[in-house]
C-alpha cells in the first residue's frame, strides 16, 4: 500500500507514514486505524477512502467496504474502485454485479480480466471462461502463471463434467496436484474411470510430497488436504459399483470434519444415493450435511440440483408424502421442462394406489413438452403392465414415433401382443418396421435381421404364405444365403411339395458343402463326451460275418426272475396265488370272538399246558402244506392247506415277537 503525499498538517503526515507501515507488515486492523484518524481530517480524500476499502477487504468485512464504495461514490469513480467494488460483490455472491461492474469499468487491468475469468466460472459460463484463461495465459508473464493454468484446467474439467464437452489437449504439464486432480475430473466426463483413478492417485503422491516439505504441515494437514482427491476416489469405486468401497471412503472423510461445506455435501448426497431405501435413518442424519449454510455458492447448478432430488425421493421413502410433493413441486417450477420431478410426483401417486392420476399426471406433461414425451410415455406403459392393461400399453408405446422402428421396441411389442394372443396386430409391427427400414435404410443389417425374425414369427404361427413372402424376399437379395433357402424349403414342403423340390435343386452339392474334419482326431480328443472303442481283432468266422453283414446288435441277455425262498421246484404251485388272500376260493376269513389258546397267558415265563401241542414241528403228523406229487390237477380245500408264496421252510422254529417291557418312572426303589 503506497502512502499518498499529505497536503494537511503534519500530523496527517504521520499517520499516512503509520498506514504505510501497518501495510508493509500485513497489519490491516491498526492501518485502518489511521485511515479513519486521517478521514476525520479529511472526509472526502480520495486516497484515504480507496486505503479504507482496501483494509475492510483485507480484514474480510466486505459488507462495509462496499457500503463505503457505494457512500461515496461522488469521490469513488467507477474507474478508480472498480476492481474493489467487484471484488466485493464476488465475494458476497452477487455475481450478476459483479460481472456489471466489471464490465462498465472504462479500462480493463489485469487484476479485473483474472476477476472476470473467475466470475464466467462462477456463472457457468466456460466457453467464455476458458477464452479469457487463454487470453490472460498468453499476455501476462509472472508468478502467477501456474495458478492460471491450474484455473484453465478446472475449466476444462468442468466443461467436461457439466458439459459433455470432450476436451482438448492444453498441454498442460501436471507439475502439481491440483492440475492433476482437475485433469482426472475431466477423463471422469468422458468416462474414463480408471485413467481417472491413476491420475487421482498420482495427485495423491504430488499432495504428499509438496505438504510434507513443509516442517510446520501435521498429517492431519495432510489428510484434510487429501479429502477432495479421496472423495473423487470414493466417486469412481461408487460408479464402477463398488459401493462397499466407497462408503467406507465416505465415511472417513466425514470423520475427518473437513471445513469445505461443498464437499461435505456432495459426499453426503452420494451416501444417501448408495444407501436408497435402505438405511434411511443414515440417509436422513446426511441430509442434513446437504443444508449447511453457504452451500448454495459451492456447487454448481446441476449439483444443487440432484441434491433436491434426493431430498424428494428420501422424502418419498420416508412416506413423508406432503413433503415430497412439496419438493418436486419446487424443482418443477425452477425447471418445467425437467423430467425427473413429474416422475417423482407420479411415483408418489403409484404408491398412494391412484395409478390412474398418475398416468394422467404423465399424459399432460408429455403433451406440454414434446421433446420429452417419449420417456415419459414409456413410463405410462409400464404403469399400464403393472394394471394388467398389456393392449393399451401397446398402443402407448406405438405412438412413439421415434421409437416404432427400433429392434427393442418390436421385440417387446411383438412379444407383449404374442401374450395377449394377438397375432395379427403382432405382424402388422413387423410390417411397420421393415417398411420404415426398407424406406430410410434399405442395405441396413438390421432390416434383413427384421424380415428374418417376421417370417419366423409367422411360420411358428401358421401364416405360411405370409413367411414364405418374407424369406423370398430375403433369397433375392442375398441368393448365395443357404440358411435362407433352406428356410424357404422347409416352408413350401409344407404348402406347396413340388415348389419346394424346384427350389431344392439350388442348394450346393455334398461335396461342396463338405468339411474337412478328421473324425477319429474329434472323437479322441480330450474334450470328446463320446469316445468310439477301439474295435478287436476279427479272425474267422466272426470276421465273415463282420464283412457280410456288418455290425450285428447284441441280443440282451434276459434275467432271470427271482423265486421265492421255499419255492420247491416238485410242487405245482397255487394257481391263485396272484390273488390277495380274500379273493380266493379257499379262504374262510378269520375266527372271531375265540381267544387264541391262550398263549402268553399267565404268569411270565410260565408254560400253558397246550403249549407243546401248538408246536407244529413236534406235531409227527401236520398236515401237507402243499399237493404231493402227481396231483397237480387236485387242490386241496382244507383251511390248513397255505400257498407256497405262504409256506415256511421246513423245519424252522415258529418266532415270537419280543414284549418291549415299559421303564418304571421316578427313582430307585420305594413306591
Amino acid at each position: 500500500m503506497a502512502a499518498a503525499t499529505a497536503g494537511g498538517p503534519g500530523a496527517a503526515t504521520a499517520l499516512w507514514s503509520e498506514v504505510n507501515r501497518c501495510g508493509q507488515n500485513g497489519d490491516f486492523a491498526r492501518a485502518l486505524k489511521s485511515v479513519n484518524k486521517i478521514l476525520q481530517i479529511n472526509k472526502d480524500d480520495v486516497t484515504a477512502l480507496q486505503c479504507k476499502v482496501v483494509c475492510l477487504i483485507q480484514n474480510g468485512s466486505f459488507k462495509e467496504a462496499l457500503s463505503v464504495i457505494n457512500t461515496h461514490t461522488k469521490v469513488l469513480s467507477s474507474d478508480v474502485i472498480a476492481f474493489e467494488k467487484a471484488y466485493c460483490e464476488y465475494r458476497l455472491n452477487r455475481i450478476e454485479n459483479a460481472l456489471k461492474t466489471i464490465q462498465s469499468a472504462s479500462q480493463q487491468t489485469d487484476k479485473l480480466k483474472e476477476l472476470y475469468g473467475q466470475v464466467l466460472y462462477r456463472l457457468e459460463r466456460y466457453d467464455d471462461c476458458l477464452a479469457a484463461y487463454r487470453d490472460l495465459i498468453r499476455n501476462s508473464q509472472d508468478e502467477y502463471e501456474e495458478e492460471r493454468k491450474t484455473n484453465l484446467s478446472a475449466v476444462v474439467a468442468a466443461q467436461s463434467t457439466w458439459e459433455r464437452v470432450t476436451p482438448e489437449n492444453l498441454g498442460l504439464r501436471e507439475a502439481t496436484y491440483e492440475l492433476c486432480y482437475n485433469n482426472a475430473c475431466a477423463l471422469i466426463g468422458q468416462g474414463k474411470l480408471n485413467e481417472a483413478m491413476k491420475k487421482l492417485q498420482k495427485a495423491e503422491e504430488l499432495c504428499r510430497q509438496s505438504l510434507s516439505e513443509d516442517s510446520d504441515v501435521t498429517e492431519e494437514d495432510i489428510e484434510a488436504e487429501l479429502a477432495i482427491i479421496h472423495g473423487q476416489m470414493a466417486y469412481i469405486m461408487q460408479l464402477q459399483g463398488r459401493t462397499e468401497d466407497a462408503l467406507q471412503l465416505y465415511n472417513q472423510i466425514i470423520k475427518l470434519k473437513p471445513t469445505d461445506v461443498g464437499l461435505l455435501a456432495v459426499i453426503a448426497n452420494n451416501i444417501i444415493t448408495i444407501n436408497k431405501d435402505q438405511n434411511v435413518f443414515d440417509s436422513k442424519k446426511k441430509v442434513k450435511l446437504t443444508n449447511a449454510e453457504g452451500v448454495e455458492h459451492k456447487l454448481s447448478k446441476k449439483q444443487l440440483q440432484a441434491i433436491e432430488f434426493n431430498k424428494a425421493l428420501l422424502a418419498m421413502y420416508t412416506n413423508q408424502a406432503e413433503q415430497c410433493r412439496k419438493l418436486s413441486a419446487s424443482l418443477q417450477s425452477q425447471s418445467p421442462e425437467h423430467l425427473l420431478p413429474v416422475l417423482i410426483q407420479a411415483a408418489q401417486l403409484c404408491r398412494e394406489k391412484q395409478h390412474t392420476k398418475a398416468i394422467g399426471l404423465l399424459q399432460d406433461f408429455a403433451e406440454q413438452h414434446p421433446a420429452n414425451a417419449a420417456e415419459i410415455k414409456l413410463t405410462m406403459a409400464q404403469l399400464k403392465i403393472a394394471q394388467g392393461s398389456v393392449t393399451k400399453a401397446c398402443m402407448i408405446l406405438r405412438s412413439i414415433e421415434e421409437l416404432q422402428h427400433k429392434p427393442g421396441m418390436v421385440s417387446a411389442l411383438v412379444t407383449m401382443y404374442s401374450h395377449e394372443e394377438d397375432i395379427d396386430s403382432a405382424i402388422e409391427v413387423f410390417t411397420q418396421a421393415i417398411q420404415w427400414y426398407q424406406q430410410f435404410q434399405a442395405k441396413s443389417p438390421v432390416h434383413l435381421s427384421l424380415i428374418r425374425e417376421a417370417a419366423n414369427f409367422k411360420l411358428k404361427h401358421g401364416r405360411k404364405k405370409e413367411a414364405i413372402s418374407d424369406l423370398e424376399e430375403l433369397w433375392k437379395q442375398n441368393p448365395k444365403d443357404v440358411h435362407t433357402l433352406a428356410q424357404l424349403i422347409s416352408a413350401y414342403s409344407l404348402v406347396d411339395p413340388e415348389k419346394a423340390k424346384v427350389l431344392s435343386k439350388h442348394l450346393p452339392s455334398s461335396d461342396t458343402m463338405s468339411l474337412k474334419v478328421d473324425v477319429d482326431a474329434l472323437e479322441n480328443s480330450h474334450g470328446a463326451t463320446y469316445v468310439r472303442k477301439k474295435a478287436g481283432k476279427l479272425t474267422g468266422d466272426n470276421q465273415q460275418k463282420e464283412q457280410g453283414q456288418g455290425e450285428v446288435k447284441k441280443k440282451k441277455k434276459k434275467k432271470k426272475g427271482k423265486l421265492p425262498k421255499n419255492y420247491d421246484p416238485k410242487v405245482t404251485p397255487d394257481p391263485e396265488r396272484w390273488l390277495p388272500m380274500r379273493e380266493r376260493s379257499y379262504y374262510r376269513g378269520r375266527k372271531k370272538g375265540k381267544k387264541k389258546d391262550q398263549v402268553g397267558k399267565g404268569t411270565q415265563g410260565s408254560t400253558t399246558a397246550g403249549s407243546s401241542e401248538l408246536d407244529a414241528s413236534r406235531t409227527a403228523s401236520s398236515p401237507p402244506t402243499s399237493p404231493r406229487p402227481g396231483s397237480a390237477a387236485a387242490v386241496s380245500a382244507a383251511s390248513n392247506v397255505i400257498p407256497p408264496r405262504h409256506q415256511k421252510p421246513a423245519g424252522a422254529p415258529a418266532t415270537k415277537k419280543k414284549q418291549q417291557q415299559k421303564k418304571k418312572k421316578g427313582g430307585k426303589g420305594g413306591w
